[in-house]
């Protein structure tokens, strides 16, 4: 599909008013996307896996203004106004507004609350970008009773994508691919799409315990990281690991090969960072109980065999990958070792999951 599919029809009968509500889970690269091109389009691919209990829920109550001139909203993170976070809803809905036009028809009464600390390196923009395209998406389908849930999904992903670029991966679930891949079958640049090849049911049922070593905002913002890729002396290099190693992952998956999955999502982490502290300006987002927990994961791997890894998102916490068959000795190392380097020692235990889901509104 191009971006012209996602053009719609001519609205009619636009309703008066209503309430839309949406949770979007956050998602954890294992290849990861760092640096983008004009229009959230990502420099390299990317897959990740789809988590469950990092969400965002958000409420969209709307209600027919008298003129069609700009947008209109009032945005309320757990039910107090944010209104640092306003301009970015709206770039997002300038980005948007061609392909659901009806936004300049209403006002939006836009109420959002995350299960995990917001700008802490749990991809809150993912999931937040994620929920508020699918209630776009699900005041579109009104105006459409023909759409199918094929585009649905897809539309939704494409928006997403022009409002936080991860957010693309966070409206499916479990294994979600991002970005052109010469080699796999309908990716695009556009949106996120389901792992279209075999995967080994070790992979089906993996646990992501999330170490909260610093819970405040991060120094850099992820999009000015992202924007240092553009002369970055290593940049062509790491675009191209970032496609080798979706190469590598098609084996792996397919094999169910943990000991080469934990070489390549240790090894996209740290590569992750590397480009940070090699661009320039340079900066470090990892802190000391970082480096300490990742030191403990691999000298407890080394000692007993467990197959538990971890990656990093752009943020100091560490995401605790692991199989199913192994949960009660990798919470049991977790809970022994590594909560010690979380900041008030906490941490949040997730696993893979299904994806965004309608909340259906309570009829008083």
């Amino acid at each position: 599909m191009i971006q012209k599919d996602f053009l719609p029809n001519q609205y009619s009968d636009l309703p008066a008013e209503g309430k839309v509500t949406w949770k979007a889970p956050s998602n954890i690269a294992l290849v990861k996307y760092w640096g983008k091109r004009e229009n959230q389009i990502p420099a390299n691919p990317s897959i990740s896996f789809t988590l469950d209990a990092c969400a965002t829920t958000t409420s969209v109550t709307f209600s027919k203004k008298e003129n069609d001139s700009g947008f209109s909203f009032d945005l309320f993170l757990d039910g107090k106004p944010k209104a640092d976070f306003k301009p970015k809803i709206q770039t997002f809905f300038e980005r948007v507004s061609d392909y659901v036009p009806f936004i300049t028809s209403y006002h939006f009464k836009i109420e959002t609350s995350n299960s995990f600390p917001h700008s802490s390196g749990i991809a809150s923009s993912a999931s937040g970008m994620a929920a508020l395209s699918l209630c776009l998406m699900d005041i579109e389908r009104q105006l459409d009773a023909t759409m199918e849930q094929g585009f649905f999904n897809k539309k939704a992903s494409f928006l997403a994508r022009l409002g936080s670029g991860s957010a693309c991966r966070s409206i499916e679930g479990c294994l979600i691919q991002w970005g052109m891949h010469s080699d796999i079958p309908e990716s695009s640049d556009l949106f996120g799409i389901k792992y279209p090849f075999k995967v080994d049911s070790v992979f089906k049922n993996f646990h992501d315990t999330i170490l909260l070593v610093h819970k405040g905002a991060k120094q850099v913002s992820s999009s000015v990281g992202h924007n240092l890729m553009h002369d970055h002396p290593y940049a062509e290099n790491r675009f191209r690991q970032a496609h080798q190693n979706l190469d590598k992952l098609k084996v792996v998956f397919t094999e169910g090969d943990l000991e080469g999955f934990i070489e390549i999502v240790e090894s996209e982490a740290l590569t992750l960072h590397a480009m940070m502290m090699t661009s320039n300006p340079y900066f470090i987002l990892m802190k000391p109980d970082t480096l300490e927990i990742i030191n403990k994961i691999w000298d407890f791997r080394k000692r007993t065999q467990v197959p538990i890894c971890f990656t990093l998102d752009a943020g100091a916490n560490v995401h605790v990958l692991y199989p199913e068959a192994v949960k009660e000795q990798a919470i049991q190392f977790i809970q022994n070792e590594l909560v010690a380097h979380c900041e008030n020692g906490h941490y949040i235990c997730d696993r893979i999951g299904k994806g965004a889901r309608k909340l259906v509104q309570n009829i008083q």
